[in-house]
C-alpha cells in the first residue's frame, strides 16, 4: 500500500485534492459544482461514490461551495472545524464530524492531523496525512509560515505548497487596494518568496514530490514561480506546478521498504 494524491483543480476558481490509501479515498475541499466534480474525478478514474469522506480546510467559496451538494447527493460524511461549520450555511449535511482541538483522527488507515493556519477564515486548518510510514502535507491558504506550521510540515515525504502571488504583480495588478492588502497580508496567501523561504529553511532532501499550488492567474505567472523556487527545489525528486483547470494527476509516495 502507498499514499496516492491528485488534484481536481487548484486556484481561486475552485479547489479539490484527493488523498487515497488502503481502499479509502478522501476529498479535501470541493469548490466545484457536482457536475464539474464528477467530470474532474472521472479524469482521475474515480466517481464521488468512491469517496470515504470530505474534509474542509475553511469556508471560502473556492474550497467549500460544492461540499454540501456533493455530500448530500452521495451521502458522504464531512469533517471540519466548528468555526468552519458556523461560518457558512451549507445546509443540512448527512453526517458531520467536528474536528475538535485540532486533534489527529483516522479514516481507515489514513491518519489525519489538522494544523491551524493564519488565514482570514473563522477556524482554518490544513492537514498532514500519514499512512504506510509516509506523510503528505497539504499547505495552502495561509498568509504566514508560523513555527507551529513549520513544525508540522517540515518533515513531510510529499508536500502540496502554496505559492500564490508575486508581490510586484500583486502591487501592480487589477485588485482594489483592500484586496491587495488582504492577499499580501499576514492572514492572506503565501507569495513565491515565502514558499521558497520555507523550503530553504526545512530542506527538501526528504521530499519525493513537491506540488506548487494555488498559483494566482492574475497576480503570478508560472515563470516567476519557477524562478523564485528554483534554488529551493533542486534536491526534490519530482516538482510540478498545479493549474486551475487540470490540477495534477495521481502521484504516489513510495512506501517504506
Amino acid at each position: 500500500m502507498a499514499i496516492r494524491f491528485a488534484s481536481l483543480g487548484s486556484g481561486s476558481k475552485g479547489n479539490g485534492t484527493l488523498v487515497a490509501s488502503g481502499g479509502h479515498c478522501l476529498l479535501v475541499d470541493c469548490g466545484f459544482t457536482i457536475k464539474e466534480t464528477e467530470r474532474r474525478m472521472a479524469r482521475l478514474g474515480l466517481t464521488p461514490a468512491d469517496l470515504s469522506a470530505i474534509l474542509v480546510t475553511h469556508e471560502h467559496s473556492d474550497h467549500m461551495s460544492g461540499v454540501g451538494p456533493l455530500a448530500r447527493k452521495y451521502r458522504l460524511p464531512v469533517y471540519l472545524t466548528p468555526g468552519t461549520l458556523r461560518a457558512r450555511d451549507i445546509g443540512t449535511l448527512p453526517h458531520t464530524e467536528l474536528i475538535e482541538g485540532h486533534q489527529p483522527f483516522a479514516i481507515g488507515d489514513i491518519q489525519v492531523t489538522p494544523v491551524a493556519v493564519p488565514h482570514d477564515a473563522r477556524e482554518a486548518a490544513q492537514f498532514v496525512f500519514r499512512a504506510c510510514g509516509r506523510s503528505l502535507g497539504l499547505l495552502t491558504d495561509l498568509g504566514t509560515i508560523t513555527p507551529h506550521v513549520e513544525s508540522h510540515f517540515g518533515d513531510c515525504d510529499a508536500l502540496v505548497l502554496e505559492a500564490n502571488h508575486d508581490p510586484m504583480m500583486l502591487a501592480q495588478g487589477p485588485y482594489p487596494p483592500s484586496l491587495k492588502r488582504r492577499v499580501g497580508g499576514a492572514y492572506g496567501h503565501l507569495s513565491n518568496q515565502q514558499a521558497a523561504g520555507f523550503l530553504q529553511r526545512v530542506g527538501c532532501e526528504r521530499l519525493q514530490h513537491l506540488v506548487v499550488a494555488h498559483i494566482s492567474e492574475k497576480n503570478n505567472s508560472l515563470p516567476l514561480a519557477q524562478a523564485a523556487l528554483s534554488d529551493a527545489v533542486e534536491q526534490v525528486r519530482n516538482c510540478i506546478f498545479a493549474c486551475q483547470q487540470e490540477g495534477f494527476d495521481w502521484l504516489t509516495i513510495d512506501p517504506v521498504e
